[in-house]
């Protein structure tokens, strides 16, 4: 059920939705094509660069011989990346060690950190996967799982980062992203 707040903005409107007998509010851009169009041309290259790479990883995808143990591992590695965004000092080894039941050589702090990330990433796939909608709720709820236990825990658990914090661990990824495929 959907119903429009501002039919008449020329750039969107929000709507409010129910899903489980709970309403929410979701942004509804207007209709396509764009009126004046965008200029797509400069855009092309890097269209045409984003497909090669999406079809590589398909390809390489389509050989694993358990894609969900790819994804495992994927899923961890990310923990590593950002919790180190923050400051920790646990490699992807040593989050291995840790759930394996072995000492890791950090401190126990750092590694129960990067495990609290992917139990927040892992949550919040399972709620895609049950048909909840990307939302700032999902995503807020995502965020309270690593701040609402561990060394991390805070008042702020659930809460979004002020824009400003988000640039910059933003940028922070982009650089690190970026050095690792030149």
């Amino acid at each position: 059920m959907a119903t429009p707040t501002n039919p008449n903005s020329r750039l969107g409107t929000y709507v409010l939705k129910t899903f489980k007998d709970e309403s929410f509010r979701a942004f509804v851009p207007p209709p396509l094509p764009p009126d004046p169009p965008l200029a797509l041309r400069p855009l092309l290259p890097l269209l045409e660069q984003a497909n090669q790479a999406l079809g590589r990883l398909d390809g390489l995808a389509s050989i694993l011989p358990d894609l969900s143990l790819f994804i495992y591992l994927y899923v961890r590695k990310e923990a590593v990346l950002s919790s180190q965004i923050e400051g920790t000092q646990s490699s992807f080894s040593d989050l291995m060690l840790f759930e394996n039941a072995d000492a890791p050589s950090v401190p126990l702090e750092d590694v129960q950190d990067v495990s609290n990330y992917v139990a927040a990433m892992n949550h919040g796939l399972r709620r895609l996967r049950e048909n909840f909608p990307l939302s700032l709720r999902l995503i807020r709820e995502i965020h309270k799982v690593p701040l609402s236990k561990g060394t991390r825990q805070s008042e702020a658990a659930g809460r979004v980062p002020r824009k400003s914090k988000l640039d910059r661990r933003h940028a922070a990824r982009q650089r690190s992203i970026c050095a690792a495929t030149t």
